[in-house]
This record gives structure tokens, C-alpha cells and sequence, in this order.
């Protein structure tokens, strides 16, 4: 484990942006500990925040599908699940990581700080998710509600509306389904790069027919890329 009396400095400046204050500061310590952090520092035996990255997906869904639920009466299941996907991709939640700043507060290997990770989409939506799982653990629901509602009530508004950002996939899944019964499958090609900086290249195909391929940092960020690439020269 870090040095907590050398990290309470930025442990509490980091708790007035969130406005959560964590009965175990460990807890904290691991939602802004990334692997490549962890993995230079195996004598410490640290945990990355992989696994509350994972946790905190699961609550931000919940969460925010209840939100959608309670305040779109007259939508359907799908119209749902459309606002959702808008709300928890990685542009959104990274945008929400700018808003607080998490970038500066991460625990990077030296690979990942000199390439840019503090500020690399895929590394700060993944803190996030992993923040919202170490508040949950540390202050259950409510807190976690509190927090991203705090953080991302305007957007969600904004996707049921439909003022914001629509991502690539959901574009392409819904030109094509509007027009035919065309299956759309996404394939990662190709991995380049070291561990601290992969480059993934993804490959879109509707039926068996590739209609584009794009490049990622992460393989979320590589299939929208791939799906943009095919909605500038689709025709179907």
C-alpha cells in the first residue's frame, strides 16, 4: 500500500471535488490505483482498481436505469436502453473524470505517465466507474446514487431529451435495423503496442460483408471509430 500519510494531501483535495468523504481512504487509494501503477509495485502487493471498476459499472447502470425509468414515463425499452447507452460510454463518464480532475490524482506506472495516460479517454472513464464502486463499498447506495446523479444527472436529462452526444454503434445499429434485418458484428483485428499504450484496430461487418475499421487506445474507444468509419460511406 502507498504511503497514506504522503497521499492524505491530495486524499483530501480529491474528497472536497467529490464532495465524498471515505471512511477507509484505502478504498479511495485503490479506485485511483491503475494496473500499470500496481504492476511496478508488486513488492507493495497493491491492488489496481480493476475490480471496482467492475463493480462500479454494475452501479452506474443500475442507477442510472433507474433514473431514465422514473423520469421517462412514455418511452419504450429500447428508446431506454438508447438513453442509458448514451449516458455510460466511455465519452460521457470520461467527460465526467475532466469535471473532477481525477486525471491528476491517478496512480500511473512511469510507461503510462509519460504517454499520456492522465489524460487518455479509456483510463479516466475506467477511474470513474472505479470511484463509483469504491463509494459504494465505502457508503453504500445512496452515496453512490448521490454522487453520480451530482456528476451526471444533466446528461442523463440531456440523452432523454436527446441534446447529447449519440455514440457511432448506436447510430449504425439503428440506420441499419431501421432498414433491413442485416446482422452488424464488431471484431478486434489487430493489437499493437506495449501493455502501457495498446493501439486496437476494430473491424465492423454487417452480414459478412466489413463496411470499416477504426483505431482505439482501448476496444470500446476502436469499435466507434470503426462504426463512424462506416457510417461516412454505408449504403444499404
Amino acid at each position: 500500500m502507498p504511503d497514506l500519510k504522503a497521499l492524505s494531501d491530495k486524499i483530501s483535495e480529491f474528497e472536497k471535488i467529490t464532495n465524498y468523504c471515505f471512511k477507509d481512504k484505502k478504498k479511495l487509494v485503490m479506485a485511483l490505483t491503475h494496473s500499470s501503477f500496481a504492476n511496478e509495485c508488486k513488492d507493495k502487493k497493491l491492488v489496481s482498481n480493476e475490480r471496482l471498476e467492475f463493480l462500479g459499472d454494475a452501479v452506474l447502470e443500475m442507477i442510472v436505469s433507474e433514473y431514465i425509468y422514473l423520469n421517462s414515463t412514455y418511452f419504450t425499452e429500447g428508446e431506454m436502453t438508447k438513453f442509458r447507452a448514451n449516458v455510460v460510454c466511455e465519452r460521457s463518464l470520461a467527460e465526467c473524470a475532466k469535471s473532477i480532475n481525477i486525471g491528476s490524482y491517478l496512480l500511473l506506472g512511469k510507461g503510462e505517465e509519460c504517454s499520456g495516460g492522465r489524460k487518455r479517454t479509456s483510463i479516466l472513464s475506467d477511474a470513474v466507474e472505479a470511484l463509483i464502486g469504491a463509494i459504494y463499498l465505502d457508503g453504500g447506495f445512496e452515496n453512490a446514487k448521490v454522487f453520480i446523479l451530482q456528476q451526471l444527472e444533466e446528461s442523463i436529462d440531456g440523452a432523454i431529451k436527446g441534446t447529447i452526444y449519440t455514440d457511432y454503434k448506436t447510430q449504425l445499429q439503428e440506420i441499419v435495423q431501421r432498414t433491413s434485418d442485416h446482422t452488424i458484428s464488431y471484431e478486434i483485428i489487430e493489437e499493437k503496442g506495449p501493455d502501457h499504450s495498446k493501439m486496437f484496430v476494430s473491424q465492423v461487418k454487417i452480414d459478412e460483408k466489413t463496411v470499416g475499421i477504426g483505431k482505439g487506445r482501448s476496444k470500446k474507444e476502436a469499435e466507434q471509430m470503426a462504426a463512424k468509419s462506416s457510417l461516412e460511406k454505408i449504403k444499404i
